[in-house]
């Protein structure tokens, strides 16, 4: 379970409220009992302030399951066919884009790396990269194709990854560095999985923050908060 709170209000909905607001989360990301209902009030206790207790419970694991499944291994045949199939697809698909456009397959035991260059395809990337994970996604079943193991296909474009890998490295450290001056949580935006991964493993090596993943794809999020 993830950070836990105690939150007051005069009525059941205004202390849920009030936690909601503190702990900066959907309600639907946390555990909800009510200590004290307003309901359950004694004739000696009538004209005393009503006061509602509620424990608010972030229900979310640390690390997303994607970003924590253990890899499968292909086998050597498994890597060349994957990668022939990808071939065969991509021989075909760069003849439709701009002229000049090269892609390298590289295949490992785990994945198939794809790489796709040009100055000119920034439409295959799409906002915050959503057309190139469309694309890697139907490159992954192209690619596992006649193998019973699952193939994962990691594609990049004119080097976006690499440049958002940065991005959100920077984005991390601004944002611990808020969180420890306010001692305030912080909801970032939704990202992908692999994106997530990244605020996660940069900020397991801060001392004085820790990260927590809410809410359901593709509206996942990452949370940044001071450690207990």
């Amino acid at each position: 379970m993830g950070k836990t709170i105690i939150a007051e209000g005069k009525t059941t909905k205004e202390a849920v409220e009030n936690g909601l607001k503190e702990l900066n989360v959907p309600k639907d990301c946390v555990e909800i009992k009510v200590l004290e209902n307003e309901d359950k009030r004694s004739f000696f206790s009538i004209l005393d302030p009503r006061i509602v207790k509620v424990e608010m419970t972030i229900k979310e694991e640390k690390l997303d399951k994607s970003e924590t499944k253990k890899e499968i291994v292909l086998s050597k045949e498994e890597q060349e066919k994957a990668k022939g199939n990808l071939e065969n697809f991509l021989k075909d698909f760069i003849l439709k884009l701009p002229e000049g456009t090269r892609y390298n397959v590289e295949n490992t035991e785990s994945f198939l790396k794809v790489d796709i260059t040009n100055n000119d395809l920034g439409y295959l990337i799409g906002y915050r990269g959503e057309t190139l994970y469309a694309l890697q996604n139907i490159l992954s079943s192209i690619a596992g194709k006649g193998i019973e193991n699952r193939v994962r296909v990691i594609l990049d474009i004119e080097g976006y990854k690499a440049k958002r890998e940065k991005t959100l490295e920077d984005l991390a450290d601004k944002v611990a560095k808020t969180v420890i001056r306010t001692r305030k949580p912080i909801k970032l935006e939704p990202m992908q999985a692999y994106e997530r991964k990244i605020i996660h493993s940069k900020l397991q090596q801060n001392a004085k923050v820790e990260t927590i993943s809410v809410g359901d794809e593709p509206y996942r999020r990452i949370i940044v908060s001071l450690k207990k």
